[in-house]
């Protein structure tokens, strides 16, 4: 296993819409525990592939011992909305309101392949539709007004100037 770094806003890689996993052999299982060991040493309770520079549909969750693997998730059904304080690792430090579903249904593959079909509740939904959003190229701040985005976009630029 490895620690990968986690890239930070505004890389472009933090952009790209992922391919498909079509592979489920070694290859992917050490992809999952870098991925593993490069969230909880970050302290996330989720990480996609594509913040450490994979560009492909995988994400891994752990929220309260319910840990995931999750390849090629499609949200089939959402029901609801919860607006809670949200972060993400390629915004460190940064936490603010987002809108997510209450409930989602979802459809993927496990680390072996093999299929899924899951509803998830509250903080589990949330973090599912969070990593899904990331093999999108869809990112924490989409979701946030326009004066909040110029905020953190001058905060993230800033923070980059320093290192």
């Amino acid at each position: 296993m490895a620690v990968l770094n986690v890239l930070e806003y505004p890389d472009p890689a933090l952009r790209v819409d992922a391919s498909e996993v079509s592979e489920f052999g070694d290859e992917l299982k050490k992809l999952v525990a870098d991925l593993w060991e490069t969230m909880y040493l970050s302290k996330g309770v989720g990480l996609a592939a594509p913040q450490v520079g994979r560009p492909v549909r995988l994400f891994v969750a752990d929220w309260e011992g319910n840990r995931r693997v999750v390849a090629n998730p499609s949200i089939i059904e959402i029901e609801g909305t919860e607006r809670v304080d949200e972060g993400c690792l390629s915004f460190p430090g940064i936490y603010e309101e987002v809108t997510r579903p209450a409930r989602i249904r979802i459809i993927y593959r496990d680390e072996n392949g093999e299929r899924r079909d899951e509803t998830a509740e509250g903080y589990l939904a949330r973090v599912f539709a969070h990593e899904t959003d990331h093999l999108n190229g869809r990112l924490l701040i989409d979701n946030l007004s326009a004066l909040k985005r110029a905020f953190i976009r001058k905060k993230m630029s800033r923070k980059s100037r320093e290192r």
